[in-house]
């Protein structure tokens, strides 16, 4: 089997590929002996998936959404992604609080790595996870709610308790965005002003190149009010669309100027018509706590002689607190400061390991799905929670059918 992922950094070394259509499916595969991993839509850059054994791709658990209005939750299949859940909420009046970047990963793996959107007083996509049902190995199902005493463990799971089939979110009435990004801010202002500048609309990404190591070159802000937003600095709005990368055609992006329009055209930088291209990048990014996030942002601009050559760009972004076990904002609201870097993987993984040296003092956390050096006592030191997760896994795969060498470090915890 010849399979990647999107970046095309891992080559998977599994076996076999199972696609399950249903529960029942899944309880069918899990009851075999193993080893299993659950793949989403391929997006992390990490080993977190692989496996030698049984690849479970959890493409076919895409049940449409079910909208309960009373509740104000839609349950979905762990497959579905977010685009296409999106416009099925938007087609009966629903939104989603957040969404990343990229609306192409799935539900259910960018919940189980922690994977986030922006804004001060919204939360990472797993926040938004009111219940979940998953198997465990042995072919068991369980069901959680928020609330229940193994909940805030399984939400940002890893894949280690058993493979998700299905989720239940938070959702709010439709709502409309505005998008508009201002150019060369002072990184000084910037952070002299620093969640002056993150507060100023619903959502704000930094975006740096560190050719100029003293410059923000973008600031993109996504208002749900008509007024623009009031930044530090006062810098230029940009004159016409862009790109967050140096010369690359918006086209792919979404629409700016201040043009309103729905929350799942704005949300995430890039439309939901737009399919990314693999194999041109490989990604990093470490989130801190708030209260570190400007001695963080300084201590990587020392770095910038180093990342410039190989950086495409970094973006900073903000979210609140929540209380799930290793969620990158476990108990702190959070900045994560995120690295799109050219696909030179030795060379990535030697800044990356500088990265991480300069962050140890600000309690920085890894995205699990991102590339990192982090051993298991750094981890450990940085979630709270870690050993009891590890010992939870133990209860729910007591044979370790569901591990991996990249989850080898919870066998040390």
């Amino acid at each position: 089997m010849d399979l990647v992922n999107w970046a095309g950094n891992v080559r998977f070394r599994a076996e076999r590929i199972a696609t399950p259509a249903s529960v029942d499916d899944v309880c069918a595969i899990l009851s075999g002996p193993g080893p299993f991993r659950a793949l989403g839509s391929g997006h992390s850059f990490s080993l977190i998936a692989d496996t030698d054994g049984t690849l479970i791709s959890t493409a076919g658990l895409a049940a449409a959404p079910v909208v309960d209005a009373q509740s104000r939750t839609v349950t979905v299949g762990a497959g579905i992604r977010y685009g296409e859940l999106a416009r099925a909420l938007e087609a009966e009046g629903w939104a989603l609080a957040n969404l990343a970047s990229l609306p192409h990963i799935s539900v259910a793996g960018a919940v189980a790595t922690g994977t986030h959107g922006s804004g001060d007083a919204v939360g990472t996509l797993s926040s938004a996870v009111a219940a979940l049902e998953l198997v465990v190995p042995g072919g068991d199902v369980v069901r959680l709610r928020r609330g229940d005493p193994a909940f805030d463990a399984a939400v940002v799971s890893l894949g280690a308790l058993g493979v998700v089939t299905s989720i239940t979110l938070d959702i709010e009435p439709s709502f409309e965005v505005r998008q508009r990004v201002y150019e060369n801010l002072p990184l000084e202002t910037a952070l002299a002003d620093f969640d002056a500048l993150m507060g100023a609309a619903y959502s704000v990404s930094l975006f740096l190149r560190w050719g100029d190591r003293d410059v923000v070159d973008q600031v993109w802000t996504k208002s749900r009010s008509a007024e623009p937003p009031v930044l530090p600095g006062d810098p230029a709005p940009a004159a016409g669309p862009v790109h967050m990368l140096a010369g690359v055609s918006p086209a792919a992006c979404t629409p700016q100027l201040g043009e309103p329009g729905r929350w799942l055209d704005r949300l995430a930088h890039f439309r939901l018509s737009h399919t990314p291209s693999a194999g041109a990048e490989l990604q990093s990014e470490h989130l801190v706590p708030r209260r570190h996030a400007v001695a963080a942002i300084r201590a990587v601009r020392e770095l910038a002689d180093r990342i410039a050559p190989l950086i495409q760009v970094t973006e900073i972004r903000s979210m609140r607190a929540d209380s799930l076990w290793l969620s990158p904002a476990y108990e702190t609201d959070a900045v994560g400061l995120h690295f799109t870097w050219l696909p030179d993987q030795p060379a990535v993984e030697a800044v990356v390991a500088e990265i991480e040296a300069a962050l140890a003092p600000f309690q920085a956390r890894p995205h699990w799905g991102k590339l990192s050096a982090m051993d298991a006592a750094g981890r450990a030191a940085v979630w709270p929670r870690l050993r009891e997760f590890a010992a939870l896994t133990r209860e729910f795969d007591p044979e370790g059918r569901l591990r991996n060498p990249y989850l080898s470090f919870l066998d040390e915890l």
